[in-house]
């Protein structure tokens, strides 16, 4: 990816390095919102026959004792300066700009989400979260938040490259994106109204859509930006296999059960970034009506 002279988004917050607590911020609310990625340790724990609810719930990371954890939090002050961080918040300006201008195409105006960056664990609206269960979008703050360390997970699990770690960042915008439309509170006041097995499918629903709105976002830096470089497409899809539900399960040696899958299949997560990679339409992302 041509990244390097893109501007910096300023609304990122490195919280590296500070400690965490165990209680929710006040005000907001909400069910954290998984990533692409973000919740391969938790997935495990589900398929291994550990309840989905503690996960979906505001709480922590119930259910992932023993399980491998990502490297623990710098013992040193926030760093600010490292690649990582700064290809971060090159990503976050590119989502700025291209979400900022399709919304002023649809008469709309685009409130952008905060980037939090921490290590170990971090507190929000939603409650604590582990960094065992990877970046999440919570509805609550309007942020998203991810421990870097997880780059360097997505690269063990086969998924590694610029482009794969993009799709991650936006994916969860892509889950603000729906926050700002209505589209989390709609299918969080249905889940709660439906068989556990319904509710997983509002989840793969769900995902599904912010995998199209991350393909959205990447035609609209590359149309806009020149942003993308050979081989950046085949990371992307690469990575939206290695994180199928089937995949997941498999790979912890678990029997693939359809019924438990809360983000999609590989073949439907690369099927929806492919839709938004191709079309650059928002519209055309109804993973609901379809």
């Amino acid at each position: 990816m041509r990244w390097r002279g893109g501007r910096r988004s300023s609304n990122v917050e490195d919280r590296r390095g500070m400690s965490a607590g165990r209680r929710g911020l006040p005000g907001g609310g909400g069910l954290k919102i998984g990533g692409g990625v973000g919740i391969i340790v938790l997935l495990v724990s589900m398929f291994l026959g550990v309840d989905l609810t503690g996960f979906l719930g505001s709480g922590g990371s119930s259910g992932t004792a023993g399980l491998p954890q990502l490297a623990p939090p710098s013992a040193g002050p926030a760093r600010t300066d490292d690649e990582a961080t700064d290809f971060v918040k090159a990503m976050m300006a590119y989502n700025e700009d291209v979400w900022s201008k399709l919304f002023r195409e649809a008469n709309q105006q685009y409130q952008p989400p905060k980037l939090i960056i921490f290590d170990g664990g971090v507190s929000s609206a939603c409650g604590f979260t582990s960094s065992a269960a990877g970046p999440f979008y919570c509805p609550g703050d309007y942020q998203v938040y991810i421990d870097l360390n997880f780059f360097r997970e997505l690269q063990k699990m086969g998924a590694g490259g610029d482009f794969a770690q993009a799709y991650v960042l936006a994916h969860e915008v892509g889950h603000h994106v729906q926050n700002l439309l209505g589209v989390s509170m709609a299918v969080q006041k249905r889940q709660r109204s439906v068989s556990k097995t319904e509710a997983n499918q509002l989840s793969v629903r769900t995902e599904l859509q912010a995998d199209c709105y991350a393909g959205v976002w990447a035609h609209h830096a590359h149309k806009d930006s020149q942003l993308l470089e050979p081989g950046d497409l085949e990371e992307g899809m690469n990575a939206a296999a290695r994180i199928g539900d089937d995949a997941l399960m498999s790979r912890a040696g678990a029997r693939v059960r359809p019924e438990a899958f809360t983000h999609g299949s590989s073949k439907q997560r690369q099927e929806w970034l492919y839709v938004g990679l191709n079309s650059g339409d928002p519209t055309q992302c109804d993973t609901f009506g379809s």
